[in-house]
């Protein structure tokens, strides 16, 4: 009795590893990205306030769901600085205190000024994300757009890296149930940029816009790593 009371509890633990089994990865930077404090591997299973609390000396408030200080750097009402937070390049919609990581997942705290934003709903510094991961689970097919043949070869590459499919043409009523990869005819300097149809939250579908050579996107890191966005 006894040894089948045991098999049963490691077959329901390890039925209970799913999600919260392997890793996800940590960022903290400032004024959008621009400087990098920390990068580091964190288990996944863990909320997201646990990661950071793990890696960083966190300050927070109201019973431990907001995140005011993070190694130092504390918000200021005045200054109207404070730290946003974002999962696989989606601007978070809760406390960090009741997002839970999954494999893969990216999460952000970037240190900035709302002064003149206060939302950045989508931001690029995570591409392949959120393409990849999407939002608490949640992910949408993906499909990369170019707008002239020549960029086949390169869009189908990227199509593979995203899971998805290129194409020449896309309805637009595919907005609506599709995450996106525009790739727009080639300028003088590389622009990358996110967006995501107003009203809408993490884990809906994002249509990036890439303008320049396809291949920055397929390096490690690809153009626009840990940036809000990438603008000429």
């Amino acid at each position: 009795m006894k040894r089948l009371v045991l098999v049963l509890a490691v077959a329901v633990l390890a039925g209970c590893g799913g999600e919260d089994s392997g890793k996800a990865t940590l960022w903290i930077t400032r004024d959008r990205g621009v400087h990098v404090i920390l990068q580091r591997e964190v288990p996944a299973g863990l909320t997201a306030m646990q990661a950071l609390d793990r890696a960083a000396d966190i300050e927070t408030r109201y019973s431990g769901r907001y995140v005011h200080g993070i190694n130092g750097i504390e918000g200021s009402l005045s200054a109207r600085r404070d730290w946003f937070y974002f999962i696989n390049g989606y601007e978070a919609d809760r406390s960090a205190a009741e997002y839970r990581l999954r494999n893969g997942d990216v999460e952000w705290w970037d240190f900035r000024s709302w002064e003149v934003q206060m939302r950045s709903p989508v931001v690029v510094g995570a591409f392949p994300e959120p393409f990849l991961h999407g939002f608490d689970g949640k992910t949408w097919p993906a499909r990369v757009v170019y707008l002239s043949p020549h960029q086949r070869r390169q869009a189908e590459r990227l199509a593979d890296l995203l899971g998805g499919r290129a194409t020449l043409v896309l309805p637009q009523t595919a907005r609506v149930r599709l995450n996106v990869l525009v790739l727009d005819a080639a300028g003088e300097a590389p622009r990358f940029v996110a967006d995501q149809k107003r009203g809408t939250g993490p884990g809906d579908p994002v249509w990036f816009v890439f303008r320049g050579d396809p291949a920055l996107l397929l390096k490690d890191p690809p153009i626009g790593r840990l940036r809000y966005g990438v603008q000429p």
